[in-house]
């Protein structure tokens, strides 16, 4: 009975304890679907547009500008963010027709070229201005008139300036290449100025071989992401050869090279260069027979780039007297009479040095020699210009000279320039008759430059006449 007493208490606290349970239960499930109702009513109270969360570049991009600008407020771009994407896409577009665009050629296109053509350049800008204003028209079309107040990433600040990539050849280069390339060449830069620094740290002077072995790697590195023909663009425009040949044509200043020219001689010479920087500092037999050989060799490959006529204009150009006799000719407005002049002006030299050595020669001798040399270069050079050739200055003599007594001889005279028999003879005061008897079997009126005659030395007896007798004396008989 005992067990059956306790049976039922039991019974009955479990049916207690259930229901308290399904009551509890029930109150929580109810207070948290209130909540729940409580917190739809918030929301829908808002005024949040719910938008799609994922969508494509593609979906916003569109060839019309205006289009483009709707589709990016439509997904809630920024006002600023909007205004920055349209200013960079816009510069990006007029940077690529500048840099194709055939009327506007920059000073690095003219790589033959040691000083740009004024009239080129003076060309481009115009041209560059007339597109600036249409990218700017177009900015302020889409974006009102104060589009600049707020343009704050319209361009690329790089912390390198870069390279001009532009012109027919590299001014089509995708985007991805031209990014390559100014990689390069600021790592380039980097390991160049890492080599100096560290060179000046030591206390040493840079080495020109292992800088040429630098810009040499750099080569390396651009030909693979560049084609030959973009290589040797590239190349004809900004390496180290390419540079020192524009300076080379800078100094010779009268030698325009044409865009072939220029071309010819670096492809002829290039190589040869990069093997002569190599031996830079070394003076071993070895190194130094092998450079001579190169430059020789460099020499011919220019003869052969060039021609045998420009060839010479191009060498002698190297010859500042040359230049001289160029620029007395152009402004004299006869070039083609420059390389006369040069041979005259050479031969007066020569001529010069000739009188200043002869130790025969009196002070007062030399002084007239070297003023007659002087004045037969004017003579020439002015009969090669093709100007008045100036008088010759007459020479005071006496009212009676006296015949020479006897003549004896002294030495060679070598003729120069423009001189004459008849020259010489005033010069050093003897007759024309000396001077032919002193070279028998010399025809005097054929004589030209760099033949040689002899002159006699002249001395005089006393000039003046005996008195007349008195009328009716004579002299008597020896």
């Amino acid at each position: 009975m005992r067990w059956r007493v306790l049976f039922f208490i039991s019974l009955v606290l479990n049916l207690g304890l259930a229901l308290l349970w399904l009551v509890t239960s029930r109150h929580h499930t109810l207070s948290h679907n209130d909540s729940a109702e409580f917190g739809r009513t918030a929301v829908a109270k808002t005024n949040i547009v719910v938008r799609r969360q994922f969508f494509t570049w593609a979906q916003v991009e569109s060839e019309d500008y205006q289009k483009f600008i709707a589709n990016l407020r439509e997904i809630g771009c920024p006002e600023q963010t909007l205004r920055d994407i349209i200013i960079a896409d816009v510069n990006a577009l007029f940077a690529k027709r500048i840099a194709t665009d055939p009327a506007i050629v920059s000073p690095d296109q003219q790589w033959w070229r040691s000083e740009p053509d004024p009239d080129v350049v003076a060309a481009a800008e115009k041209r560059f201005r007339l597109l600036d204003a249409e990218r700017r028209a177009l900015l302020a079309q889409l974006l009102g008139t104060n589009w600049e107040t707020g343009d704050l990433v319209s361009l690329p600040r790089p912390s390198h300036p870069g390279l001009t990539l532009d012109g027919p050849v590299l001014g089509n280069l995708p985007a991805d290449v031209k990014q390559k390339i100014q990689d390069i060449s600021a790592r380039a830069n980097d390991r160049m100025q890492t080599y100096l620094d560290a060179q000046r740290a030591v206390g040493k002077k840079s080495d020109a071989a292992e800088m040429a072995k630098l810009r040499q790697q750099t080569r390396e590195e651009f030909s693979h992401v560049l084609t030959p023909p973009q290589l040797e663009e590239f190349l004809l425009r900004y390496s180290q050869a390419a540079n020192h040949l524009r300076s080379e044509m800078g100094q010779l200043k009268y030698f325009e090279a044409t865009p072939d020219e220029f071309r010819a001689i670096f492809r002829a010479t290039d190589s040869l260069d990069q093997q002569i920087e190599l031996l830079a500092g070394q003076d071993d037999p070895n190194s130094v027979l092998l450079r001579k050989s190169l430059l020789q060799q460099r020499a011919d490959a220019v003869q052969l780039a060039l021609g045998k006529d420009r060839d010479q204009q191009f060498q002698l150009l190297h010859d500042p007297q040359f230049r001289d006799a160029v620029a007395m000719t152009e402004q004299a407005g006869t070039p083609e009479a420059a390389l006369k002049i040069y041979q005259i002006n050479q031969a007066t030299a020569e001529e010069l040095a000739r009188i200043n050595a002869n130790t025969n020669f009196t002070a007062e001798q030399k002084a007239i020699a070297l003023k007659q040399a002087e004045l037969d270069q004017l003579k020439a050079s002015a009969q090669a210009l093709g100007q008045e050739v100036p008088a010759e200055p007459v020479a005071e003599v006496p009212e009676k000279p006296a015949p020479p007594a006897f003549v004896q001889l002294t030495h060679p005279y070598v003729l120069g320039v423009a001189e004459s028999a008849a020259n010489v003879a005033t010069r050093y005061g003897v007759s024309s008759a000396a001077l032919q008897a002193a070279n028998p079997g010399v025809d005097l009126r054929r004589l030209r430059p760099g033949d040689s005659i002899k002159i006699p030395s002249p001395q005089f007896t006393p000039t003046a006449p005996p008195p007349p007798l008195p009328p009716g004396m004579t002299l008597p008989p020896r």
